[in-house]
């Protein structure tokens, strides 16, 4: 006898619902009860622009699956080997360019420190990883323009090197030692990535492990990318409905560097999520907003969002969490301004 569909009744499984989906659904539920025409527009505009970026997300999705499935993300255990300079120039590179995801990111971290490596190249990778990879590259172009992106990627690897070098001439001055905090372990799986990293297959689809791996990860990715689109989207019709365009422009519109400040700071506490936050942006500057207050905002809330610094602060000591937003905050203004001034 077929069982029967259990129903959520327990307000515990109701709330380990997906948090992502129950906004999108109190979001046009509400309008539906609220505002009938204005649910009619959201709906159109949401399923519109989640169909103009979809080949997009479909191309990204397939290049951060293939990574892992043939192993390529192993090649980043490259970017720790040799003199400390180097390391570090090349470390930010990898990290502006690697798929490491921010929940990923932070075991890797841990084993990276735990082995012994030093902490300038490793905090230059870790303010750059957050701040772009090739989904977020082909994304960002996709929403914001290829400019956009390039300068965004020009702007991860910088932050990246200025953190690097920020640490390693902090350390000549004995600060920053022992860079973890108490009984942080060496990374798990993710840290065997480091401690012994596996030849690359670039033909992955000849094994079986290898093509699974490939179906899970682009499964996950089109889940987790899709349901944050479709979020920022439906939150961007509201905006562009509600939010009236001078409010904008004299919050963060003129470019000014008080401005530029204010984009930099709201970019912490309003930062959703990455992906989430470019077609906000991109309807924040069609309302006004400079581009480089735009610039900024992205930055400094890719780095030092709520649920990044979160991590940051359990997996680090006190100092290393300082300096950690520290070089995001400074890196993202500076980068905001660079942007601002050239466009």
């Amino acid at each position: 006898m077929a069982s029967r569909p259990e129903v959520l009744t327990d307000p515990r499984k109701v709330l380990a619902l997906d948090r992502t989906w129950l906004a999108i659904g109190v979001i046009f539920f509400g309008l539906l009860l609220l505002a009938p025409q204005q649910a009619e527009r959201s709906l159109v505009f949401t399923l519109g622009a989640f169909a103009g970026v979809l080949p997009f997300l479909l191309l990204s999705v397939a290049l951060a699956a293939y990574a892992k499935a043939s192993g390529a993300d192993n090649l980043i255990a490259r970017a720790f080997q040799g003199r400390t300079l180097s390391m570090i120039v090349f470390a930010a590179g990898m990290g502006a360019l690697s798929p490491f995801c921010s929940c990923g990111v932070i075991p890797l971290i841990a084993a990276l420190l735990a082995m012994g490596v030093p902490l300038a190249p490793v905090m230059a990778f870790w303010l750059a990883s957050p701040l772009m990879d090739p989904s977020m590259f082909v994304l960002t172009a996709a929403t914001l323009g290829t400019q956009f992106a390039i300068a965004k990627t020009v702007a991860a690897f910088g932050i990246g090197l200025l953190g690097g070098l920020g640490v390693l001439a902090l350390q000549r001055g004995a600060a920053l030692n022992q860079p973890l905090r108490p009984g942080v372990s060496d990374g798990g799986c993710a840290g065997a990535n480091i401690r012994a990293p596996k030849q690359v297959a670039w033909r992955f689809w000849h094994d079986q492990k290898r093509r699974q791996s490939f179906a899970i990860s682009a499964h996950n990715n089109i889940l987790f990318l899709g349901k944050w689109l479709i979020l920022a989207f439906a939150l961007e019709s509201l905006m562009l409905a509600y939010v009236p365009a001078d409010l904008v422009a004299r919050a963060v519109g003129d470019g000014g560097f008080l401005q530029l400040l204010g984009a930099t700071l709201v970019g912490v506490p309003a930062y959703l999520n990455g992906y989430a936050a470019l077609p906000l942006v991109a309807g924040l500057i069609e309302q006004g907003m400079a581009p480089g207050a735009g610039m900024a905002f992205m930055l400094a809330g890719g780095v030092s969002s709520i649920p990044a610094a979160i991590a940051v602060y359990a997996l680090a000591r006190p100092p290393v969490f300082i300096a950690y937003l520290g070089f995001a905050f400074v890196g993202a203004l500076l980068a905001g301004s660079l942007y601002g001034w050239l466009v």
